[in-house]
Formats: C-alpha cells, sequence, structure tokens
C-alpha cells in the first residue's frame, strides 16, 4: 500500500488492515501463524509526514540451539518522521541526535506502508532466536534435542586442547 502525500486528509488518514506480507521478505526464514495487523495514523504537516502505529502478528521461527520451530508473537509500535527526499552532501562529520534515527526520507511524494510494516516486522526479530532461554540444544556428539531428554553420548567435558594452553600459562 503506497501513500501519496498529497491525498493525506488535513484532520490525518488512519488506516487500520490486515497486510498480505511475503514471509520471503522477512531477515528470518519463517512463516506467520497469524495475520499482519496494523493500525496506523498518518499526519501531515508541510513536507513533515508523521507515522505512528502498531504492528502484530505471530511468527514460526527456528531456534539457533535446538533447532526446533517456534513461535513469537510480535508486537511493535513505532513513531517515525518523514521528510522530502534531498540530495544533502555533508562536508565534515556530524553526529545523529536520538530523534534523527526516527528519521525517514519519501521519494516523489509516495510513502510506502507495505515497507514499513515489514521493516518493524523485521526490527522485533530476534537476533538469535531461541524457544526459551533455558533451551539444551542439541547433542554434540549424536544430534538430539537435549530438551527432550538426555540421550546417553559421553561427552568429555574438557578439551585438552585448552587444559595444554592452561599449563603452558602457569610454566609446567
Amino acid at each position: 500500500m503506497v501513500i501519496f502525500v498529497e491525498d493525506i486528509p488535513r484532520d490525518g488518514l488512519d488506516i487500520n488492515e490486515i497486510f498480505d506480507v511475503d514471509p520471503k521478505d522477512l531477515v528470518e526464514k519463517s512463516s506467520f501463524l497469524d495475520p499482519v495487523s496494523a493500525e496506523v495514523r498518518i499526519i501531515r504537516s508541510g513536507d513533515k509526514i508523521v507515522v505512528r502505529g502498531n504492528v502484530k502478528t505471530t511468527i514460526e521461527l527456528e531456534c539457533t540451539r535446538c533447532l526446533a520451530p517456534y513461535s513469537e508473537k510480535i508486537d511493535s509500535s513505532f513513531d517515525l518522521v518523514f521528510f522530502p527526499e534531498e540530495v544533502v552532501t555533508f562536508e565534515e562529520e556530524i553526529e545523529l541526535k536520538e530523534e534523527d534515527l526516527n528519521t525517514l526520507y519519501y521519494k516523489e511524494g509516495i510513502i510506502d506502508i507495505d515497507r514499513i510494516i515489514i521493516d518493524q516486522i523485521n526490527l522485533s526479530i530476534p537476533f538469535k532466536p531461541l524457544c526459551s532461554e533455558e533451551c539444551k540444544g542439541l547433542c554434540p556428539v549424536c544430534g538430539k534435542n537435549l530438551n527432550e531428554g538426555p540421550c546417553g553420548c559421553e561427552v568429555k567435558k574438557s578439551d585438552p586442547r585448552i587444559n595444554l594452553i592452561i599449563e603452558n600459562m602457569r610454566g609446567k
């Protein structure tokens, strides 16, 4: 869904919709378990456009420790400010302020709401998806999911290479 800046009414624009998002647009391999719903409020003040809203859905991710699928709820609020894109060159380095982090630019009088929704979902996906903080992962010998119980493999607790390094550090 694209919004033409010139079509935004003086009193603003409200969007409450279900968005059709392709899972291929997500940063992690995943699928949607719930529809992507979004409430968006768009306010125009001259060339400045304020876009506030909330995105909700549930996605299925793969745990990085045990590789099992699990569901992750997404509930992301955003408050963005758009200005028309201009070519700006800086002669020297500038330091960004906190308010600059939510400033974006639109081209040709168009704001892409779909892109905002996709970006908010991607920003909400954990960097290291885990089914739980207590996830035990996989057995390094047989590959069994240790959350389902022990596997019976003999796992050496110490690595002889590390012991050799420690001994050398102690001067033995």
